[in-house]
């Protein structure tokens, strides 16, 4: 059975170390699937979406739960929070990165005020990074790892990304980057994310070192049941004829597809080609049917566990906001291996 096909059933098969973890902006808890298929005890999350939580406590059932914006969160008294959560290996947190994609004008967004969507409460979001930092201090946790898109390291919102290094210096840990791509981790997706991982100073662990090459997984491989035909009168069905390709010829199976605006609007899966980052927000059209992907191929793309209940949500909404499971698998074995085994 392909790694990506998996279910949540699977985890209670995993070996338990022991090693624990919180999760800030959990969403869909991707990461939290991540981590427990790496043998950690999730012990709980913050998620301010009421949807994603719902979702959430369903599929994982978390001991710790804060329905809450961070800013609340980072603030409660320290009788309202459990020991367990002063005593933790690994805080990991996703801070929404909106504002920092490249998708569109992405520096009119910094400095403002936004809900992240419908429902949410609204909040300066270039400011969450530093809340979860904030978070990391008031619990010491052995190690942070922190997730974002690729978009920091580009142009101006690179000084941000400075003073994420130096924030986390000044609470006493020791930072490193890493800028890693899906597609060598098994994940059939050219997801290309930015890691801070940072250990607490008095931990005299040597430098992390990451490097994955896993071969890349096509679409053809995981291609499964029938996407929404697409409008005929729509101008995303004159955009998919315009677009095709000519001749289905291999090429580069690692290369990014076109797309409208900034390669996230609409974009064209080829069969034999990785298909690009899952944004909760793109269209994919297969190119060789008029059909949208289905929701079994967003499921596999992005690695979930093909029974995990979404409920009331959009799956490609729930999918695209989240880690890819098996991306933070490989990132948690090699802490675990590097780090906490036989420590």
């Amino acid at each position: 059975m392909p790694v990506w096909d998996w279910s949540l059933k699977d985890i209670d098969r995993v070996t338990k170390h022991g090693r624990t973890v919180f999760s800030c902006f959990s969403c869909g808890g991707g990461s939290t699937m991540g981590y427990k298929l790496a043998g950690y005890t999730v012990l709980g999350n913050v998620e301010i979406d009421p949807q994603m939580m719902r979702i959430y406590r369903q599929n994982h059932k978390p001991k710790h739960f804060y329905m809450m914006p961070i800013q609340q969160f980072k603030n409660l008294p320290d009788t309202d929070l459990p020991a367990e959560l002063f005593d933790l290996d690994i805080l990991d947190g996703s801070p929404p990165c909106s504002v920092f994609s490249t998708a569109g004008s992405r520096e009119e967004k910094w400095g403002g005020e936004f809900a992240f969507r419908e429902g949410q409460a609204v909040q300066r979001l270039d400011d969450l990074f530093f809340d979860f930092l904030d978070v990391a201090e008031r619990l010491r946790p052995k190690v942070i790892v922190a997730e974002n898109v690729k978009g920091m390291l580009i142009g101006k919102a690179r000084g941000f990304v400075c003073m994420v290094l130096s924030r986390l210096r000044e609470i006493g840990y020791r930072p490193q980057l890493f800028l890693l791509n899906s597609a060598t981790m098994g994940v059939p997706q050219k997801r290309e994310r930015l890691f801070f991982i940072a250990v607490r100073d008095d931990l005299f662990y040597p430098k992390l070192l990451l490097e994955f090459n896993e071969a890349p997984i096509l679409y053809r491989d995981i291609q499964s049941g029938e996407g929404p035909l697409i409008n005929r009168e729509s101008k995303t069905f004159r955009r998919w004829l315009k677009r095709r390709p000519k001749d289905l010829s291999i090429g580069d199976v690692t290369g990014r597809e076109e797309g409208k605006v900034n390669n996230f609007n609409t974009i064209l899966v080829k069969r034999q080609k990785v298909p690009n980052t899952l944004a909760s927000s793109s269209v994919f059209l297969r190119s060789d049917e008029p059909r949208h992907i289905s929701d079994d191929d967003i499921i596999r793309m992005q690695t979930f566990p093909r029974d995990y209940d979404f409920a009331d949500a959009n799956v490609q909404y729930v999918c695209g906001m989240s880690v890819p499971p098996l991306m933070m698998k490989g990132i948690a074995s090699e802490i675990y291996k590097q780090w906490f085994a036989e420590k």
